[in-house]
């Protein structure tokens, strides 16, 4: 079943399919974020959780584990669990950025401040091994655990390879499956393990996650040069401000001459940017089809994922979670 695009986004027909499970997930969330000592921990995590994210994440735990035929309210927990470690990532993301922006609306460290947002980062991340523990399951706390070091350790990576223009793919590779890709592959593979799924479906499960958590961060990199503010949340050029080193740029670089070196050296090593220096830059990389081959690799990702996903039996919700992959790329036009 390919993409419709005259029908509803997959992921509006997920959060349909889904909507009695989200409503609980949500009700479970807000319930969660409370905190009797501390009302500025609802405050901040109020100002992010409703900010109307797509809640991508819980969804893809509920999908799989209705996929592999789980009844019960587990994956209820581990939806939120995954919506916790997620939000705290963000929170603190924010701060090591120094981003003023996200979903279209200011930060909580620009609103609140750094340390409100690191603080009520770790207060969700511990909210979320508070939840995943209820689910009496030592292989889904051992998994979700694992993503949260790999989260934290992509994010270390990303902090040493973001500036440096000898990175390689191969390490812009890690730092995305860590920071992004291991949340999705986590998301996916403990729904297939809370319904007690065959080990080859989970396997399955967790690939799928993991290609399309992939796929997702190549395409938040290019949609950085060539995306809709509005659609985003994000300003074009977010990424060449905060001189990350993502995938386009890597790709102009390995093709530069000396001059376009110079300039990468001067804007992203050095941070000495001016007038006009984003302009030249996503010149660069239409001079060197950088996006046009940034895109070609999400879209190999993108065939990963939905070859993964078709090693599970034929169901509805598997035909939702192949059109979601085809709609990740479908973004960028």
């Amino acid at each position: 079943m390919g993409l419709d695009h005259t029908a509803t986004k997959p992921h509006d027909r997920m959060a349909e399919r889904f909507q009695e499970k989200l409503s609980s997930v949500n009700a479970l969330i807000r319930a969660r974020m409370a905190s009797r000592h501390a009302p500025r921990i609802p405050e901040v995590t109020a100002h992010l959780v409703e900010a109307g994210g797509k809640r991508l994440r819980p969804m893809l735990t509920l999908a799989a584990a209705d996929l592999c035929g789980y009844v019960g309210e587990h994956d209820e927990r581990l939806a939120a669990t995954v919506e916790f470690i997620h939000t705290a990532t963000l929170l603190h993301d924010d701060v090591v950025d120094e981003s003023a922006q996200r979903r279209g609306r200011a930060t909580a460290n620009l609103l609140w401040d750094n340390k409100s947002s690191v603080l009520v980062g770790d207060y969700l991340f511990s909210r979320a091994f508070q939840l995943m523990v209820e689910t009496g399951s030592l292989r889904v706390l051992d998994i979700l655990a694992n993503a949260s070091a790999t989260i934290a350790e992509g994010e270390v990576l990303q902090l040493t390879a973001a500036r440096d223009l000898t990175t390689s793919e191969a390490i812009y590779l890690q730092v995305v499956r860590g920071k992004t890709a291991a949340l999705f592959s986590a998301a996916t593979q403990v729904g297939g393990v809370i319904a007690g799924a065959p080990e080859a479906q989970v396997q399955a499960l967790y690939e799928y996650g993991d290609a399309l958590g992939v796929a997702f961060q190549i395409v938040d990199d290019l949609l950085d040069f060539q995306g809709d503010s509005a659609a985003t949340g994000k300003n074009v050029g977010d990424d060449f401000r905060e001189r990350k080193l993502t995938l386009p740029i890597i790709k102009a670089i390995a093709k530069a001459d000396a001059d376009e070196r110079a300039f990468w050296k001067r804007t992203i090593e050095k941070g000495d940017q001016r007038d006009g220096d984003l302009e030249q830059a996503i010149s660069l990389l239409h001079r060197h089809e950088a996006l046009t081959e940034t895109r070609a690799e999400a879209l190999q990702w993108i065939t990963t994922a939905k070859a993964a996903i078709q090693q599970l039996p034929a169901h509805e919700v598997r035909d939702l979670l192949v059109d979601l992959a085809d709609y990740v790329v479908a973004r960028v036009n």
